[in-house]
């Protein structure tokens, strides 16, 4: 990492926010150039000032953090987003990862993690709070048993994988066409394609496969 990187924190909490500044800004190579309180102004904050990551909270007031990042991904937005949460769930898990975020990091340990997790994700990486490492392990598992059972999908194309994943995010025909900037055609050939390598059949059999594997593509 050689530059100053540009932060922007995103939480409802201010003293929490306050806290976290206080924390990054020691350490140098990151700047925090601004704070949100909710999901909404996030979103306005990154288009104008384009920060070079964004920590988010899940819970937040208006538009929380896993609608954020959805909302990012259908502008074509692609800032890095570390979520900074109390949850422990699973699903919930799951919902921040397939949706791409880079850090997943647990507030009980964001005092001594934090700047690992923003190093991490400054150099390409990801970063996954430890005490979750059960969680990500199964996540690992269920991967494998779908490619074990379906060896198919090691067949597809990236091009076909992204439009895969992309299906399985609830994105239309329009919206991946719109999204990877190809035509309405092309999305509907590649959708064919991974139908007839995954040997799936019926009008709903790709949309029901991508919904019932979205943690394991």
């Amino acid at each position: 990492m050689k530059r100053e990187l540009k932060l922007l924190i995103v939480d409802d909490h201010p003293i929490f926010r306050h806290g976290l500044r206080e924390i990054i800004e020691q350490n140098p190579g990151f700047r925090v150039i601004a704070e949100a309180e909710d999901g909404q102004v996030a979103l306005r904050l990154i288009s104008e000032m384009k920060p070079d990551i964004a920590i988010v909270d899940i819970d937040m007031p208006r538009l929380d953090g896993l609608k954020m990042v959805r909302a990012l991904s259908k502008n074509n937005q692609s800032t890095p987003v570390v979520f900074l949460t109390m949850h422990k769930e699973e699903e919930i898990y799951n919902a921040a990862v397939d949706l791409g975020v880079k850090a997943y990091l647990l507030k009980e340990n964001a005092a001594k993690d934090i700047v690992s997790a923003l190093e991490m994700v400054a150099d390409g990486g990801t970063y996954i709070s430890p005490s979750m490492s059960d969680i990500n392990r199964r996540r690992g598992d269920r991967a494998k048993l779908l490619l074990s059972s379906k060896p198919q999908i090691e067949t597809l194309s990236p091009a076909e994988r992204r439009i895969l994943k992309m299906i399985a995010e609830d994105h239309t025909s329009k919206e991946i066409a719109d999204l990877l900037e190809i035509s309405f055609k092309t999305v509907e050939n590649h959708r064919l394609n991974i139908c007839n390598k995954l040997n799936l059949h019926g009008s709903h059999s790709l949309l029901k496969f991508a919904f019932d594997h979205k943690s394991e593509l």
